[in-house]
């Protein structure tokens, strides 16, 4: 995927996303905020305005696409990208799990992988910021911050690899 940006002086920015089919998603950000979507059918042609967003409602729809509250493939992991390689991770920890039973201290997660339990999901309670003491368990998913490769290796950890 390829994506244009080119700066709309006393405007805002123009972002312009590739489509598999020649056409173009055109994203022109205001800087009040406001977003503008509109769609080229190809990089010569004129652009359809197709919607536009108040600055909060845009924030929330891009929540929503980058799957921060519902992930359609089942996967054992959520992330999202905080930076460069800073990820915000969501590890489940398995019945089979080596971390099944241990503190967070005793599992020696953070020292080892260098990624931190930051919130521990439990049933319908969340534990945010929970201490050396908090005790891991079956079904839990632990909330991880850290660069991509300490979650990764956390997340062998946690899955015994």
């Amino acid at each position: 995927m390829t994506v244009y940006e080119s700066d709309l002086p006393g405007v805002g920015k123009k972002h312009e996303v590739e489509l598999g089919d020649g056409g173009r998603l055109v994203i022109v950000t205001h800087n009040s905020g406001k977003r503008e979507v509109f769609r080229r059918p190809d990089a010569d042609s004129d652009s359809k305005k197709l919607f536009e967003l108040s600055d909060k409602l845009a924030r929330q729809v891009g929540t929503l696409l980058e799957g921060a509250y519902f992930q359609p493939v089942q996967t054992d992991t959520i992330e999202t990208l905080l930076g460069e390689d800073t990820l915000l991770e969501w590890v489940e920890v398995g019945d089979d799990s080596p971390v099944v039973g241990t503190t967070l201290a005793e599992s020696n997660l953070r020292q080892a992988t260098g990624a931190s339990v930051i919130a521990i999901e439990r049933d319908d309670d969340v534990v945010v910021s929970p201490g050396g003491d908090a005790t891991i368990e079956a079904g839990d998913t632990l909330v991880v911050i850290g660069k991509t490769d300490a979650c990764r290796d956390l997340l062998s950890m946690v899955r015994g690899d």
